[in-house]
């Protein structure tokens, strides 16, 4: 079975690639194509695979391109990961919010939907080649905003992409351990949109344990989201939300951290990964073994154990418990996913697909981020709990933003980008909106499309 890597270049790329290496039964993974337009940033991390690799019986066969074409022909399933502007990007995404007084993080507020602008445009072009030369294939996307490019990419593929992200199966794993249960055996009622989610149930041999977690404050704050949020407030939701909901929750106390921080989460990525790619880039004399997968093992660490820091600053949370410093999560799932589908393997996953009456109050082809059945014909929402009745607006709201979003993007109608800004919940004005817009075309050559 082949699988094309979108963004191969990209730092998490090893996450995948270790997941296929632990993955030994029939019908695995034998071949990876990386894809990126980064020809030094592809041949670094086929440097890192390579030490993967080693010792490793019959890994999956590397192989690197930069044409897109050559990288989804003949593909069984195309792993999407783009990144378009690059972390440098993603820093000017917030730090522009940021001189407005708003959230600029990468897929929540202005920065998401500056993000989203850029992106869906080229994820829009990537559907349609899939279409063309690979219309066997499956598309997994986690190229965020995940939602909504993958509701994008959509119109192009049908329900032949499919979204993931690993933060509601980091929620039901970190639940489970405070509740002493194997999370293996339990079943999560999860239901909302990528990155705006809450977690309704959690069910072991028929019986739903989270209210009790809700009633032991011990157990409620011994992990990462019921310290985030807090007691009282998760008691009064009376649902644990995804973590990125604390942007919402706690909006003020983020953009005060976020406006008070040496540099954004953006910017320190960008510096840190540069670092990385420097470091492994070609020079004279021979590597020390493996030099490559230890370089990239302790910048994914460092990277891990600063993930939210501002959020947990905000709240005065102190540093990440040492049990979520094992990146990773999303590739599970990813491989999951690939085997229910090739080889009929039926499991049951949080994704990101079209709701098909799953949510009521969206249409039918709106992307929601809920649990599925998954089997060869691809992923199939579960019935479940309804959205939380406070959550209910919130997630119409962000739903027409994502809307406003792809209308704009893929029209070319300058309007609706303002629209997205206009209406989105942590975007407070119009004057504002028009003025982030603005300056987001002034940086981002991408965002030419728009007009001026």
């Amino acid at each position: 079975m082949r699988l094309t890597i979108l963004g191969g270049g990209g730092f998490r790329v090893p996450l995948v690639y270790r997941a296929l290496l632990g993955d030994r039964g029939a019908g695995r993974v034998t071949e990876v194509t990386l894809y990126d337009l980064d020809a030094a940033r592809l041949a670094i991390i086929r440097k890192v695979l390579a030490d993967q690799a080693a010792g490793h019986p019959d890994p999956p066969v590397v192989t690197v391109t930069t044409d897109l074409d050559e990288a989804v022909t003949g593909a069984d399933f195309v792993f999407s990961a783009i990144r378009v502007g690059g972390l440098a990007g993603r820093a000017a995404d917030e730090r522009i919010a940021l001189e407005e007084g708003v959230l600029g993080q990468e897929t929540v507020g202005a920065g998401g939907i500056s993000f989203g602008l850029r992106t869906v445009p080229v994820a829009v072009a990537i559907a349609r080649r899939v279409a063309a030369l690979a219309p066997d294939a499956w598309v997994i996307n986690f190229t965020n905003p995940a939602g909504l490019v993958t509701e994008a990419m959509t119109a192009h593929l049908g329900d032949r992409v499919i979204g993931i992200c690993d933060s509601p199966v980091g929620l039901g794993r970190r639940v489970a351990g405070a509740l002493g249960v194997a999370p293996a055996r339990v079943r999560l009622d999860y239901v909302g949109l990528n990155h705006l989610g809450w977690l309704r149930g959690l069910y072991a041999e028929g019986r739903d344990l989270l209210p009790s977690l809700l009633a032991d404050e011990g157990a409620l704050t011994s992990f990462e989201e019921g310290r985030l949020f807090g007691a009282d407030l998760l008691r009064t939701l009376g649902a644990l939300p995804n973590e990125y909901l604390h942007y919402y929750y706690f909006s003020r106390e983020s953009v005060s951290s976020a406006r008070a921080a040496e540099q954004t989460r953006g910017a320190f990525l960008h510096s840190q990964q540069q670092r990385f790619y420097d470091a492994l880039a070609p020079s004279p004399g021979h590597p020390a073994p493996r030099a490559a997968w230890n370089a990239w093992d302790a910048t994914r660490l460092e990277r891990e154990t600063t993930y939210m820091a501002e959020n947990r600053e905000a709240v005065g949370m102190g540093e990440r418990d040492s049990c979520d410093l094992e990146s990773g999560g999303y590739e599970q799932v990813a491989l999951a996913l690939m085997r229910a589908i090739a080889l009929d393997e039926r499991a049951t996953l949080i994704l990101n697909v079209r709701n098909r009456g799953r949510i009521p109050v969206l249409d039918d082809d709106a992307v929601i981020e809920v649990p599925c059945h998954v089997d060869a014909n691809g992923a199939h929402p579960i019935a479940g709990a309804a959205l939380p009745d406070h959550g209910t607006g919130l997630v119409c709201s962000v739903k027409a933003v994502e809307r406003a979003v792809i209308h704009a993007a893929t029209t070319n109608e300058r309007a609706h980008a303002v629209r997205a800004l206009t209406i989105h919940p942590l975007v407070d004005s119009y004057a504002v909106a028009k003025r982030l817009l603005d300056a987001y075309q002034r940086h981002f050559p991408e965002l030419a499309y728009l007009g001026g």
